[in-house]
């Protein structure tokens, strides 16, 4: 038991952060078994509904679109509720949401479920992330902080790896259509999953002092303390993701419609891209 403690120690694995690597895997996974097949699934129904090529391109580069935006401004309501709720009670909402998301998608066949669910189902990836930060801040000591962030990167590429390879096998077997529907039941049910770990997390009040801070806080006021050095890198940052995203929902038309790849073989080119990119938050 001493080992193990010690070990414990180590990877910054307290109560609280061994739980939230737990949800991290499960939620995650959920989420990559069906999102990057996403867009072929989208001109799929679209083209099922008689959309013309031009429409289908529209309605996936939207798609896409909203993923990004929405990953980008929900980070700031979900900072702002964990401030007031808590974490646990934050992280159970985010969760639930995100089940409302991919209950929509998986009831409502149409494109148009995707283009309004993502406004629930990322809330899981998008909301959560500063809580997910404030349970490290919040649950280990001050110099356990960079291990346990580490140690956080490093799990999210689990479900990078795994979720792609079990829904591009779905997809092998059950078709597009199927085993999107497929994978999202087995999503609904990681996720449901998830809800059951975040419920045994402690949720410690946000102090009087914190919450006192975070109600004078605005987003303008953020942005007006970066220093130069910092405002460079953030614009740098937003152009390689500008010029990244370009691309991005497009890949899979391109592999599967004219290079014929299967769905399984576009997973296997995922899964080792997500093992060799460097690891981000979003």
């Amino acid at each position: 038991m001493t080992a193990l403690r010690k070990l414990a120690d180590f990877l910054a694995l307290g109560r609280n952060t061994a739980l939230l690597l737990v949800a991290l895997v499960l939620a995650g996974t959920g989420e990559k078994l069906w999102l990057g097949f996403a867009p072929k699934y989208l001109e799929t129904l679209a083209e099922a509904a008689g959309h013309s090529a031009a429409m289908v391109v529209l309605f996936i580069g939207l798609f896409d679109a909203l993923q990004t935006f929405l990953g980008a401004v929900y980070a700031y309501p979900g900072g702002w509720l964990t401030d007031h709720w808590g974490q646990r009670r934050s992280l159970l909402l985010f969760n639930l949401l995100s089940l409302a998301g991919y209950a929509v998608v998986l009831v409502w066949q149409h494109w148009l479920a995707l283009l309004l669910g993502v406004f629930l189902f990322l809330a899981w990836s998008a909301l959560s992330l500063p809580a997910t930060f404030t349970v490290v801040a919040s649950s280990l000591q001050r110099r356990q902080h960079t291990m346990g962030l580490g140690v956080q990167s490093f799990v999210r590429r689990v479900p990078m790896m795994l979720g792609p390879l079990v829904g591009g096998a779905l997809i092998q077997h059950f078709g597009w259509r199927d085993g999107v529907r497929w994978a999202l039941l087995l999503c609904v049910g990681l996720s449901a999953l998830t809800v059951v770990f975040q419920w045994f997390m402690g949720n410690p009040e946000p102090a009087a002092a914190t919450a006192a801070s975070a109600a004078k806080t605005s987003f303008l006021s953020v942005v007006k303390s970066f220093s130069p050095t910092l405002r460079e890198l953030l614009v740098s940052d937003i152009l390689i993701r500008f010029c990244e995203r370009i691309p991005f929902a497009f890949v899979i038309l391109w592999v599967v419609n004219h290079a014929g790849l299967s769905a399984q073989q576009f997973s296997f080119l995922v899964a080792n891209r997500s093992s060799r990119a460097e690891a981000r938050p979003v």
